[in-house]
């Protein structure tokens, strides 16, 4: 990789230092053309990039191009939060990347990142160099840090950083031990929601749910938005956190979520985050019980919105589902057809640049996060930034998340009722049973899934502006499942060798009262653990996959991307380790269950591979996370609608799970067991 690129990569460190303080281990000082410097330091040019340059190992020069006008980028100033929810931020957003976009190479993308970095909002910066990096063909091999690194501020209590300021400044760095963060921090089991805690406030989902959406930006030029099938991954990716929330709450003995419908009542669950924010000095507020949702009049950040408009994009919306088309900016039909639809609902409820009519449908999605974000002053009279809800890294946090998006997923839920039922051909397999399934996992009765808890560190120090150098590790708590191994026999008793595609899902198998479910209510509850193709010979076939190949999760190292230990040297292989930073963490594939086991039941299902198969190369493509990130610069692998075979309501007779089966799906009772013990890490040499 070239030395540009590396460097480009360095301006992610310390966000808040500037540019000219060395970064990075060899201590990489930029020579800084003097006029790029912000006014602050124009006139102490020389002496600032001496003084600092005495101990670099490395200098790079930064070559003097003309910079293009940035206009209203540099309006949200250096000291505010960020937000991708609202419309101007995401405005300015869109301008950054195609700036940074539009550079004709990797040294003039240097030099107006350089130049940007000191001016621009630290947070608008990150996002926007990110999202440039990850859709330009030449800097895809560029190491891209995982956000924590940057802001760790965004995930970790405020109380840890003064503790890590102390760390840093007083111990040497080989005698540095992790700064535990308690499990417990920002409630008490006063608090019925806090039980979720371990699942909302979770790091590996809080950085998903961020890579997510660096990786489908919804604000910027059309060819980085505009991917395969975005709109319906928008859909499926939040309808899986949905199902995996209410499964976490069934283990805790709460009733699923309610959905956010009435905006005239308060909200009863507050939220108090305990983060502050590093940039903006501040504490991110808190949300306290019963506040409710009011008009919205901030000029600051050019936001006049009534919550009625919130009521009639609604009732458009819905319109639009039930006549099954919509109407775009021309007034010319679209139509919701029966594989395409969902993917235009997703980019209008969203709603990204590719809805067919903004004007006329509305921002339903990031201006519910924004309401519930200023909920604590609607009119800026307190002069406070908005809440976690404002933030893509920090939404998951707040438990009203996943009320607005059981809302959301209602909407989605609701077209999905008017599309013709499955019927048995279309699920069948002739001639493909599956007679058998099995969990086998180590030290444990067959069909048993174990959870505990794990202690894993995380390296804070990129993201420690003005503090001594040298790594400062963290200690957070995190659920972990026992690995286990699927064991599926399958016979063929079609002529000849046959592929399937086969597909694994698991639900919940009682309602909240602990009564069955009808399988209309119970389909949304499956949460996928695995997809991957399978060759059938003729007969019995047995099929043996683990646990870590699932193609939902990715790797714990990959969530936390530790950038110096396991990146690949370079080429596609690193390109792949960024667009791989999207994927469920694998520490949360299986939900946590109760001390004496809850019920659940796995579903195995083997469909026809001729029906699901997109022809493309995905050799040495990173394919591990597609079911909820899909595969970088390449069609959505699996032609079927996402959630298949429960995207849809049942065929006429079918009330129950079983009354839904065909010959090639099989059911097993499993039993998810919790045991409160925490496994500790390794100590460090």
């Amino acid at each position: 990789m070239s030395g540009t690129k590396k460097n480009l990569a360095l301006l992610f460190e310390r966000p808040r230092e500037p540019v000219f303080i060395a970064k990075g281990d060899k201590k990489t000082v930029f020579d800084v053309p003097n006029e790029y410097l912000n006014d602050r330091y124009k006139p102490l040019g020389v002496s600032l990039s001496n003084r600092f340059a005495e101990d670099a190992e490395e200098r790079v020069q930064v070559k003097k191009i003309s910079i293009p006008p940035f206009g209203e980028i540099l309006e949200l100033e250096r000291d505010e939060n960020f937000s991708l929810f609202i419309p101007k931020h995401r405005r300015v957003a869109g301008k950054l990347i195609d700036i940074f976009l539009g550079m004709r190479n990797v040294d003039d993308l240097l030099s107006v990142a350089t130049y940007a970095r000191d001016r621009v909002n630290p947070y608008l910066f990150n996002y926007a160099l990110s999202v440039a990096i990850l859709h330009r063909p030449d800097t895809q091999d560029i190491d891209l840090p995982t956000f924590i690194e940057s802001f760790p501020d965004k995930y970790v209590d405020a109380k840890v950083f003064a503790k890590a300021r102390e760390e840093a400044t007083v111990v040497p760095e080989g005698s540095r031990t992790p700064i535990e963060i308690p499990k417990d921090y920002t409630a008490s089991d006063l608090e019925v929601e806090h039980r979720l805690a371990y699942f909302r406030e979770d790091l590996g989902i809080n950085l998903h749910h961020w890579h997510w959406h660096l990786v489908y930006p919804f604000e910027a030029a059309r060819e980085v938005v505009a991917k395969n099938r975005r709109g319906e991954l928008f859909y499926y990716m939040h309808q899986q956190i949905i199902a995996r929330y209410n499964y976490e709450r069934l283990c805790n003995k709460l009733k699923r979520a309610t959905r956010f419908n009435d905006w005239t009542k308060g909200i009863e669950e507050a939220y108090f985050p305990k983060l502050d924010s590093l940039v903006a000095s501040r504490s991110w507020p808190a949300r306290v019980a019963n506040q409710r949702i009011r008009d919205l009049n901030r000029e600051v950040d050019q936001i006049k919105q009534d919550v009625d408009d919130l009521k009639r994009w609604s009732d458009r919306i819905y319109a639009a589902i039930h006549q099954g088309s919509v109407t775009d900016e021309r007034g010319r039909t679209i139509s919701l057809t029966e594989n395409e639809g969902i993917d235009i609902l997703g980019n209008m409820i969203e709603s990204s640049i590719l809805s067919p009519n903004r004007t006329f449908y509305g921002d339903l999605h990031n201006m519910g996060h924004v309401f519930v974000s200023y909920i604590h002053d609607p009119d800026h009279r307190h002069l406070e930034s908005f809440g976690v809800m404002g933030d893509s890294a920090t939404a998951m946090r707040d438990p009203v998340f996943y009320r607005w998006h059981s809302y959301i997923d209602d909407i989605f839920q609701e077209y999905k009722a008017t599309l013709p039922r499955y019927s048995e051909n279309q699920l069948n397999y002739p001639g493909i049973t599956v007679s058998n399934i099995e969990i086998q996992s180590q030290g444990s009765p067959k069909n048993t899934f174990n959870t505990f808890w794990q202690q894993s560190d995380v390296d804070l120090s990129r993201g420690m502006d003005f503090q001594p150098r040298g790594s400062v590790f963290v200690r957070f708590t995190h659920l972990q499942h026992q690995p286990f191994t699927y064991k599926i026999t399958v016979n063929n008793q079609a002529n000849g060798n046959r592929r399937g595609t086969c597909r694994i899902f698991m639900a919940p198998k009682n309602d909240e009262r602990g009564n069955p479910w009808l399988f209309r209510d119970q389909k949304i509850m499956f949460i996928e653990l695995d997809k991957f193709t399978v060759n059938l010979k003729q007969g019995q076939n047995t099929i043996t996959r683990a646990s870590t190949q699932s193609s939902v999760t990715i790797p714990f190292e990959r969530t936390f991307r530790n950038l110096d230990l396991n990146r690949p040297q370079g080429g596609e292989a690193l390109a792949q380790f960024n667009f791989c930073g999207c994927g469920w963490p694998a520490h949360m594939l299986i939900p946590k269950g109760t001390p004496e086991g809850l019920a659940s039941q796995l579903f195995v299902m083997i469909s026809n591979y001729e029906d699901d198969k997109v022809d493309q190369k995905i050799d040495g493509v990173c394919n591990d996370a597609g079911s909820y990130c899909g595969i970088k610069d390449k069609l959505y692998p699996d032609r079927r609608s996402m959630g298949y075979p429960f995207d849809r309501m049942p065929r006429t007779g079918v009330d129950t799970l079983q009354q839904f089966l065909t010959p090639n799906m099989r059911v097993q009772d499993v039993t998810v067991k919790f045991s409160n013990r925490t496994v500790r890490p390794k100590q460090r040499s």
